[in-house]
């Protein structure tokens, strides 16, 4: 007579289970998503192609702000001079130097609509002109404003009318792995171009600290990234997914001196004193 009455209760137990699940689900149905909705920049819109759109609309609002900076600079150098079939007793130097030019090219951003401009220090060292092509084709002579060989950075300044500028952003706030997109003129002077070359990465490491002894220059907590930095990229911006600019790109780590995935760019903080000085 026990065993009918156990399996009763236990019958009756299943049941109010059932129930109460039952409830619970259909008082949470409406609540529960997709677990690919909360990656989704938009409600039915693949990721990938969010992001993609995130980095053309950034690169459309900066762009036309990034620009050339060619550079002469003017060297007196010493020439040497043998005879023929010599054994050094008739070698000499000339001691009246001979003048020459050398053309150079980098990259700079406009950051003001009254025509001032970013670049690095040893963009326009030495320089005895500078030349600034927009993208739009317009050319300008520049002005140095600022140099500081130390921190590597310089302010130069153009005149003229309607300026593209790029917005500065925070560069306090980045995270490893956020997006960043690299903007400049790499090999500039082959490609005889004046739009600027995009390269995209993440941010790889934060806080880097340098100093090149030979050189005395100090780096301090610079932005390392993977998005392709090569020679004519410096003094070009760094760009975040929002438009901003979050550094400068300086130099990279190669034994080749081409791109090796790890590029440095000086924090727009940072270059933010560095101008006030």
């Amino acid at each position: 007579m026990k065993r009918p009455n156990l399996l009763l209760w236990a019958l009756v137990i299943i049941i109010i289970n059932a129930g109460i699940t039952l409830a619970l689900l259909n008082q949470f149905s409406g609540q529960i998503q997709p677990v690919a909705n909360f990656f989704s920049p938009e409600k039915g819109e693949d990721p990938l192609v969010g992001y993609s759109n995130s980095i053309t609309q950034a690169i459309k609002a900066v762009e036309p702000a990034v620009v050339s900076v060619n550079v002469t600079q003017i060297q007196y150098v010493r020439g040497f001079h043998g005879f023929p079939f010599g054994f050094g007793f008739f070698d000499y130097y000339d001691f009246a130097p001979q003048r020459q030019e050398i053309q150079s090219v980098g990259s700079g951003v406009i950051y003001d609509p009254n025509g001032l401009i970013i670049t690095n220090a040893h963009v326009v060292e030495r320089a005895s002109e500078i030349k600034v092509v927009l993208p739009d084709k317009r050319e300008f002579n520049a002005e140095i404003l600022m140099v500081d060989p130390v921190h590597d950075v310089a302010k130069l300044r153009i005149s003229g009318n309607n300026l593209p500028h790029a917005k500065l952003g925070n560069s306090d706030k980045l995270s490893l792995g956020e997006w960043s997109i690299a903007m400049g003129n790499p090999f500039g002077m082959l490609m005889n171009d004046s739009k600027p070359s995009i390269t995209v990465g993440v941010i790889s490491a934060l806080g880097r600290n340098f100093r090149i002894q030979d050189d005395k220059q100090e780096y301090r907590n610079m932005i390392q990234t993977d998005a392709a930095i090569n020679p004519g990229n410096s003094g070009g911006p760094l760009v975040n997914l929002k438009g901003e600019i979050i550094g400068i790109n300086t130099f990279i780590f190669s034994e080749s001196k081409s791109n090796s995935g790890i590029g440095f760019a000086i924090p727009i903080n940072l270059v933010r004193e560095y101008l006030a000085r």
